[in-house]
């Protein structure tokens, strides 16, 4: 909710526009809309050289998360503003984050501003890094802000012993302010502002006993719940700043294919509030003086497209169907990701053997939010954007090599985003920011592009489809005592991260260190490289490899005549905290059955599954019927072991709305290629669960004590199998392909 620069007063996400040229003093302080009586904890600050606005990566960089000053500002009357490292999605992480600083700083959390912070060293709170992905926010920057908020609240405290002539240890605080309960006095924060500016923070602030905790670990409400609901909430789409022209993009049908003719450009140049028109790589745009004149001129416009030069271009021929052909084709060993035991003997010695292939499809993130940037030149040299993104560090250094720029003149704003499943990140061709920083420099103007729908499915990067070839084997007590598997194709991890290693972590995460007692196993990777541009989504591999490992393991208790939970539960006998998860699911559901059984009137079976993704562990159950051969999936319930809770209110609701797209994209969601091209360019054609179809979801939060695990995404990937096992149980037939509303079902 840094988009717009909000002052003092404003509330989070109030949007204030910006003449040209007003933001080219702009300061620290100045950003934080430091005013009087507000303490704004600064000596460190200037225990270094200065360092320019919007400070890029190559800034003298302190250890992050210890400047007070660039993450807390207390004003007088009592409320706190936090910039926080990380962008508000709707998963909740603002009050995750005032509950952790709050609980060590005393303020009571509803208290709290939080605002996205600008990129600076200070923020490079994930393992030397910056980012809002991959359920790491609340995981990797625990102890930091807790110990951000304890160092302010000591700080507090010293600047009132000395006002107070006490002690330190004589006093204590209460929420907003510190208490010296001998004589009866108190100061509110706000109050020793000027003194405590004046002191050096503490490197060993004590943190609270958690036995004391009052905010962690309670669910507290969410601070955005009010704005969002009664529309105050500004997203990317709504920022103005003055003087912006806005552009609508058209995109060659293709990528690779760039504009030749255009046959009407004098026609549409005359038409209302028409700006301009330009040749960008790939599309072409229409600037007007509103958005909805610029789709209009853009839709109008007569364009013929050429071939190329792209690295990822697409070939003329490419299509979904020929890529799963060609990864089923492919029957190299790969490398292998996990091995134990003897796997030839085990094979040699079992009472019988199964082998199964499983396929999953190309994926959108299909996000609420069409992508949009608002880009301006200032009159001070430095280029300022307002964008959704998940990581400003990264997007600053991309854009400063892209515009020539140092870093230093980079100023990035990171609006709170309508949802995100991963799309925002750095995927080539699949972001309007370059296009609005060559326009905005054609034009000498702002301007702000906003993609239709039309335009965000053609260019969306995707989920990469899946293929694994499985083969098992069960001894003569039915119990597996091999396992075999090829995940082959390609992730975004290997992509964009590792290109070099012979194994893709996001190809086989669901697949190799699975928990269950297997005697011996291989798992390997086969790369296979696939021309669309791939993504990071929602619970990434495991959206897929779980589906296909826990659908395989079902397989085999059938194959061994053993019930799939209690098989399940026999596997997991030296993993407590398995164990106790699974008969938490179980539980909850009212005990395990698997059925057919008949409940309402209508014949039902359950299946089951686990999944261990972003450092949590998951089991789910799903209750399903079949009702003109469609699956109608009626319960699911799942348990959630993450470790420990901040907000369990928020697990639940990020649980659930994983839930939610878990199902859609087993049952419904896929996308198709043909001649190089997405068939589907919106919902009418990308058809996602509707909401008739959203089965009841029960959650419970299983607290292990174990270190704190993601939250986000772990929700997704127990669903798919669970209901496919489900529907095995209720018909008879085995689902090995996604989405299942390409089979056709009946009743057993």
């Amino acid at each position: 909710m840094d988009g717009m620069i909000p002052p003092t007063d404003a509330r989070p996400g109030t949007p204030v526009s910006i003449a040209e040229g007003r933001v080219a003093n702009l300061s620290r302080r100045g950003l934080l809309g430091a005013g009087a009586g507000a303490l704004l904890l600064g000596t460190l600050a200037s225990a270094r050289p200065a360092r320019a606005q919007g400070e890029g990566l190559a800034a003298a960089a302190p250890r992050p998360g210890t400047q007070v000053a660039a993450f807390l500002e207390i004003r007088g009357d009592g409320t706190v503003r936090l910039l926080s490292p990380f962008v508000e999605g709707g998963q909740g992480i603002a009050t995750a984050m005032a509950q952790i600083v709050g609980e060590e700083l005393d303020v009571e959390p509803a208290n709290f501003i939080v605002d996205c912070a600008p990129p600076g060293a200070d923020y490079l709170v994930v393992n030397g890094k910056r980012l809002t992905g991959g359920s790491l926010s609340v995981r990797s920057s625990y102890d930091t802000m807790r110990q951000l908020g304890a160092t302010a609240r000591n700080m507090l405290v010293r600047a009132a012993a000395a006002r107070l002539d006490v002690p330190e240890g004589e006093l204590a605080t209460e929420p907003g302010r510190v208490v010296h309960k001998a004589s009866g006095r108190a100061l509110a924060y706000g109050e020793l502002a000027e003194a405590a500016m004046k002191l050096r923070p503490s490197e060993v602030a004590a943190l609270r006993d958690p036995a004391t905790f009052r905010w962690i670990g309670k669910p507290v409400p969410r601070l955005d719940a009010r704005d969002k609901s009664t529309g105050r909430a500004k997203y990317g789409i709504d920022l103005t700043v003055e003087g912006m022209l806005q552009a609508s993009v058209v995109h060659a049908p293709r990528l690779g294919q760039e504009p030749d003719v255009l046959a009407n450009e004098a026609e549409v140049r005359a038409m209302p509030g028409v700006h301009s028109v330009h040749r960008l790589p790939g599309a072409v745009a229409v600037l007007a003086d509103s958005w909805w004149r610029a789709r209009k001129a853009s839709e109008a416009l007569d364009v013929t497209w050429k071939e190329g030069r792209h690295d990822r271009a697409l070939p003329a021929d490419f299509s979904s169907a020929g890529m799963l052909a060609a990864l089923r084709a492919e029957k190299g060993a790969g490398s292998p990701a996990e091995e134990s035991g003897d796997l030839a003997a085990a094979f040699a010695g079992a009472a019988r053997t199964i082998e199964a292939e499983y396929d999953a499809p190309y994926l959108a993130h299909a996000q609420l939010e069409p992508p949009s940037t608002i880009a301006r030149f200032n009159g001070d040299g430095t280029l300022e954007l307002w964008m959704p993104n998940q990581a400003p560090e990264m997007f600053q250094a991309v854009i400063a090599r892209i515009s020539g720029l140092d870093a230093a003149k980079v100023k990035i704003h990171s609006p709170i985003l309508g949802g995100f499943f991963g799309r925002h990140f750095l995927y080539d061709a699949a972001a309007p920011y370059p296009q609005a920083i060559a326009l905005a420099k054609a034009t000498g103007r702002p301007v702000k592009v906003i993609w239709k729908r039309e335009e965000e499915f053609l260019r969306d990067g995707l989920r990469p489809m899946g293929f694994v070839r499985f083969k098992g084997a069960v001894g003569a007590d039915g119990m597996p005592v091999a396992l075999q598997a090829a995940a082959v194709g390609e992730g975004p991890i290997g992509r964009y991260f590792t290109p070099n290693e012979a194994v893709d972590s996001s190809m086989v995460e669901g697949i190799a260190g699975k928990p269950y007692a297997i005697g011996a196993k291989r798992v390997d990777c086969v790369k296979v490289a696939q021309p669309p541009v791939i993504a990071f989504w929602r619970s990434v591999g495991h959206s897929m490899n779980d589906f296909f490992y826990e659908s395989f393991l079902d397989e085999l208790a059938a194959a061994g005549g053993k019930d799939p939970y209690e098989m399940r539960l026999a596997m997991l006998k030296d993993s407590p905290r398995h164990a106790t998860l699974l008969r938490a699911v179980a539980e909850l559901s009212g005990g395990w059955k698997r059925g057919p059984f008949e409940a309402e009137g209508v014949r039902r079976a359950r299946g089951v599954a686990m999944a261990s993704p972003f450092g949590s562990e998951v089991a789910t159950i799903a209750e399903v019927s079949i009702t003109d051969g469609e699956i109608q999936v009626h319960d699911l319930w799942i348990a959630i072991d993450p470790g420990r809770a901040v907000n369990p209110a928020m697990i639940e609701a990020q649980v659930r709305s994983a839930a939610a797209i878990g199902l859609s994209s087993s049952l419904l969601e896929e996308v198709v290629y043909e001649n190089g091209e997405p068939q589907a360019r919106n919902f009418d054609a990308y058809t996602i669960l509707p909401h008739a179809r959203m089965p009841r979801v029960h959650v419970r939060v299983v607290e292990s004590g174990a270190a704190l695990g993601g939250v986000g995404e772990p929700g997704v990937p127990g669903v798919p199998p669970a209901v496919a096992n489900a529907v095995a149980a209720l018909t008879g037939q085995r689902i090995r392909s996604l989405p299942m509303a390409k089979t056709r079902l009946g009743s057993a």
